[in-house]
């Protein structure tokens, strides 16, 4: 398969904890859909503490992953959404 491409998209969403509305990162995320994976290498700015954790409830959002052979955060269903 082929690998996400490193420049990504110009367009950048917030991405925030759905429990305590605190800010998680930073993504230049592509396309119109669903919020389902995060690529590292796409993250502009990351305002965790512990990775895949929330800094405000300390709940965990993701996991780690590897999608495509590109190091990834998988996102819960329902535990973050964009803006």
């Amino acid at each position: 398969m082929a690998k996400p491409n490193k420049k990504g998209p110009e367009k950048t969403v917030e991405i925030y904890c759905s429990q305590c509305r605190t800010l998680l990162l930073k993504y230049r995320k592509g396309g119109k859909g669903a919020l389902v994976k995060c690529f590292k290498e796409r993250i502009v700015k990351d305002h965790t503490v512990v990775p895949c954790h929330c800094p405000g409830c300390e709940q965990p959002f993701a996991r780690e992953a590897l999608i495509r052979g590109t190091p990834a955060l998988k996102i819960m269903g329902g535990k973050a959404f964009q803006k």
